[in-house]
């Protein structure tokens, strides 16, 4: 069992006796950090061509929070962590890349909970992670993960507003000009750009590259068992496939990404953008928007 897989087990045995929303709930003060070491090549050329990024130059915009992904898990699948890991949901991820990185490089990663909040749906939990080169920041994110359960009373939806104090406020905080979309346009109204077909292994392909194999993913047998009819797509993966089409990846300041429903698979979605690329969504049968995403250049 490798120890990813490992954390998981951990994760489910221990989700049952962990209460979500309690007032008295802290985070966990550690911060695993993978040692620095350049990026495998085979693992980075698996990735690139799953989710349709070039198999040159720097890194996908995406890949650090891959690789982080093993300590991330092992990180809130802890006994300190206050929140159960089964049923935790991937709401949104913040993205800034403060300078392309190449994959022979040495990157140092790191990973921390950020903060806690209620959420209109129940706590929401602010995961960073920070890739460094010797000692300099040239990447950071923030996503948050919903646990569903009964708020104790009526709050804010904070996934749409997070916050940049503290600890990874390198991530730039929303203002007017960064908190909104760039294009007027709403996700319905964006133009088609592609569509996609997606397989119903897709979620098992992913895995395999991204090492992220949560059940929801890879059957339909053990998606049912977590209330979905079939095995959904990763999340990260509809973000990165997304970001593969965006024009010019070393001018991008921020990246904001929105997941709003699961895409079953196997389906068919749209891929749909503004002139510049700079907003987008992923549209389904019927026009349904699973992710919105949006693009801050530098400049």
């Amino acid at each position: 069992m490798t120890s990813l897989s490992a954390s998981l087990v951990r994760g489910a045995l221990l989700s049952p006796l962990k209460r979500a929303g309690r007032p008295d709930a802290a985070l966990p003060p550690d911060r695993p950090t993978r040692p620095a070491a350049p990026v495998a090549p085979g693992p980075l050329a698996a990735y690139g061509r799953i989710c349709g990024f070039t198999e040159s130059g720097a890194l996908p915009l995406t890949y650090p929070h891959v690789l982080a992904f093993p300590d991330t898990m092992r990180l809130m699948t802890g006994r300190a962590f206050p929140l159960p890991v089964l049923g935790l949901v991937h709401t949104w991820i913040e993205i800034a890349p403060h300078r392309p990185v190449e994959p022979t490089e040495p990157l140092e990663l790191t990973v921390y909970a950020q903060e806690l909040n209620p959420h209109r749906r129940g706590t929401e939990v602010t995961m960073t992670t920070e890739a460094r080169v010797a000692g300099e920041l040239v990447w950071e994110s923030r996503s948050g993960y919903l646990s569903r359960h009964a708020p104790r009373r009526p709050e804010p939806d904070r996934a749409s507003t997070p916050s940049a104090a503290g600890a990874g406020a390198n991530l730039p905080a929303p203002t007017a000009s960064t908190a909104g979309r760039p294009s007027a346009a709403s996700p319905e109204e964006l133009p088609a750009r592609a569509e996609w077909s997606l397989p119903g292994d897709l979620g098992r392909r992913y895995g395999a590259v991204s090492r992220d194999r949560n059940p929801i993913h890879l059957y339909p047998l053990t998606a049912r068992l977590f209330g979905f009819p079939r095995a959904i797509a990763h999340g990260m993966w509809t973000a990165a496939r997304c970001l593969a089409e965006t024009r010019d990846p070393a001018a991008v300041r921020t990246v904001r990404i929105d997941f709003r429903a699961p895409v079953l698979l196997p389906a068919t979605v749209t891929y749909a953008a503004d002139a510049a690329g700079d907003a987008f969504a992923l549209r389904g049968p019927g026009g349904r928007v699973h992710l919105v995403g949006a693009v801050i250049r530098k400049g």
